[in-house]
């Protein structure tokens, strides 16, 4: 019997589904009040394995700080934390970002990173700048020293170009 291969949802789908459901309005707000208080290096809550066993993309426990950032990132920027067409570097300029806080968060490591990731959503959350989840999944989630000089390279273009923009 041949069985029909499903293809894998890609980053940007699983980004756009993920914020979807933590910034739904049947999403419980106690979920998602405990999803925000998550922080890098904190035991987490029953609330994430919960959401995480039943909407993150599978494999998602090998990289689980990152997941786990990411979806606390969501919760503290919903209801309203992703919009498909502003790029994280525009966002950052959009929003007034500084550049040393930029610099700091794209050389940054580890929980490190997270930390100032997490800070950035933050900002981000308070001035109501919504952006693409692909790219902060990426610069979370990316190995490969290439492919991440490559991204910081385009957030910082977008972050530049915007900036210039917003000058004009």
């Amino acid at each position: 019997m041949n069985q029909v291969q499903v293809p894998e949802e890609s980053l940007g789908t699983q980004m756009g589904r993920i914020a979807g459901i933590i910034g739904s309005d049947r999403f419980s707000t106690g979920e998602r009040a405990a999803l925000r208080r998550m922080a890098p290096g904190r035991p987490l809550p029953l609330s994430f394995y919960r959401f995480a066993l039943t909407y993150l993309p599978t494999g998602w426990e090998y990289a689980i700080a990152d997941w786990t950032t990411l979806v606390a990132g969501i919760a503290l920027m919903s209801p309203n934390a992703y919009n498909p067409k502003v790029g994280f570097g525009r966002a950052l300029a959009e929003a007034g970002y500084s550049e040393s806080r930029l610099e700091r968060l794209l050389i940054a490591e580890d929980d490190v990173r997270r930390v100032l990731f997490l800070r950035a959503t933050r900002f981000l959350a308070a001035k109501s700048q919504a952006f693409n989840w692909t790219e902060g999944a990426r610069l979370l989630l990316t190995r490969n020293e290439d492919k991440r000089e490559t991204l910081n390279l385009s957030i910082a273009r977008d972050f530049y170009r915007q900036s210039k923009l917003d000058k004009e």
